[in-house]
């Protein structure tokens, strides 16, 4: 590949634009980006200012008239789960399936020579696994080399245990390889690495504490509320908390780093609590016995990687050493989005945009990587399509949800290099 080219990325379903970002990073250009949310465009449109930032549905939009087949180097970001449904035969035609249709059908249109698609963990064993592979079955036939794998992020420098599902495809005909991990987490449900919570938040001044809770609710007086502390000695943005008393302060004192509402007394915990505590999973294991119980509070720890940011950790991860929540500028930075990335929006909704996004730094790794290893310039393939890698957990085991996954993935057309074909990293 000429060193002087510059790849080209659309990214759909675009978020904040965490994945976005971590491709500007890598030398790609984001030409388009599709995002329907009108608050999570906006912070989009904020930050990437060169970028053609539209909102729109996916559904409704126009394909044909962007780029001609072949022309796209890169496509981004994956459709959100809407229920996973399985209509047996009639899969395609479930209105709750439209989504992955859509991108699909993008696919088709546009025939970029690689794509990124990104989902939860759940993906992989949802409605017994049918939807990751219908997936994976309409990539393969649209001509794409596919892996599908978990990626666990605190592997590749994100300061938090983070799950994700990644499919990912060419059309030129590579078996390729993701990057190797920087530091292999291991023990524990695989949450000690060399990165700890307290590196990623380190350096941010004092949070505020917002004595005005409707921040949570209204997006315009969040956005007051930020004018008037921008002027503040080492402000920096969304670096503050919802005031906290009564009940709920009680229970976070009493917290000490990695307990949660399991761990206070009786007369501490949530009402809601102990009935959630009791529920059982489907082979009837007290979920409290397979770290399923709901946490409702946890105080985090300094020297480990973050709990997975998700839309409560404003709410339910507390402080290593503070009484108080996270802040959303903590989150940001546990996700590795720099201090000057701008989110818009209510608290709520701004939260929901981090905890949405692909960790820049874990997008900047993987674009880099594919950008290094494989050249772009190959000629399109479209007769090619097959598996040729999968890994679905780390585990030397699988739940019987996940063999049933791998059994119907093991029925795709997949690669004769078994070296590259893995069900366990």
């Amino acid at each position: 590949m000429s060193k002087e080219k510059t790849l080209t990325a659309m990214s759909l379903f675009a978020g904040a634009g965490g994945c976005s970002l971590g491709f500007k990073r890598a030398g790609y250009d984001i030409l388009y980006a599709l995002e329907l949310d009108s608050a999570t465009i906006q912070t989009y449109q904020a930050n990437f200012t060169q970028t053609i930032c539209l909102q729109t549905d996916i559904r409704n939009f126009d394909f044909r008239q962007q780029w001609a087949p072949g022309e796209l180097d890169m496509l981004i970001g994956g459709p959100p789960c809407q229920g996973f449904s399985t209509a047996g035969t009639r899969f395609w035609d479930d209105p709750r399936n439209a989504l992955l249709k859509s991108y699909v059908e993008a696919l088709k249109i546009l025939r970029p020579k690689w794509f990124i698609m990104e989902n939860v963990e759940g993906l992989l064993t949802s409605k017994g696994g049918q939807y990751v592979y219908e997936a994976a079955k309409a990539f393969i036939e649209l001509g794409y080399r596919i892996r599908i794998d978990k990626i666990y992020a605190h592997e590749y420098g994100i300061p938090q245990r983070r799950k994700r599902v990644f499919i990912i495809g060419n059309c030129l005909g590579y078996n390729f390889t993701l990057p190797e991990p920087i530091m292999p987490a291991y023990g524990a449900i695989f949450k000690h690495s060399n990165l700890t919570l307290q590196e990623a938040i380190a350096g941010l001044p004092n949070a505020t504490q917002d004595k005005q809770a409707r921040l949570k609710y209204d997006s315009e007086l969040a956005n007051r509320y930020e004018a008037q502390l921008r002027n503040e000695k080492g402000w920096v943005s969304d670096h503050y908390y919802v005031k906290i008393n009564g009940l709920q302060l009680k229970r976070i004192q009493a917290l000490k780093p990695n307990q949660s509402m399991k761990d206070l007394p009786k007369e501490l915990q949530h009402a809601s609590f102990q009935r959630r505590a009791r529920r059982r999973v489907m082979d009837g294991t007290p979920s409290d016995k397979r770290g399923g119980s709901p946490w409702g509070l946890r105080r985090l720890c300094f020297d480990e990687p973050c709990l997975t940011i998700t839309g409560g950790a404003i709410r339910e991860f507390i402080h290593p050493s503070q009484d108080r929540p996270l802040t959303l500028r903590e989150c940001a930075r546990i996700q590795t989005f720099p201090d000057g990335f701008e989110f818009y929006g209510s608290l709520s909704q701004k939260i929901q945009q981090i905890a949405n996004a692909i960790p820049p730094l874990f997008a900047q790794r993987l674009a880099a990587h594919i950008k290094s290893n494989y050249d772009f310039e190959s000629p399109i393939r479209l007769n090619q399509g097959i598996l040729i890698g999968m890994t679905l957990t780390k585990a030397l085991a699988m739940s019987p949800a996940l063999q049933q996954t791998k059994a119907l993935l093991e029925t795709l057309p997949q690669s004769q290099n078994h070296s590259q074909f893995n069900l366990f990293e």
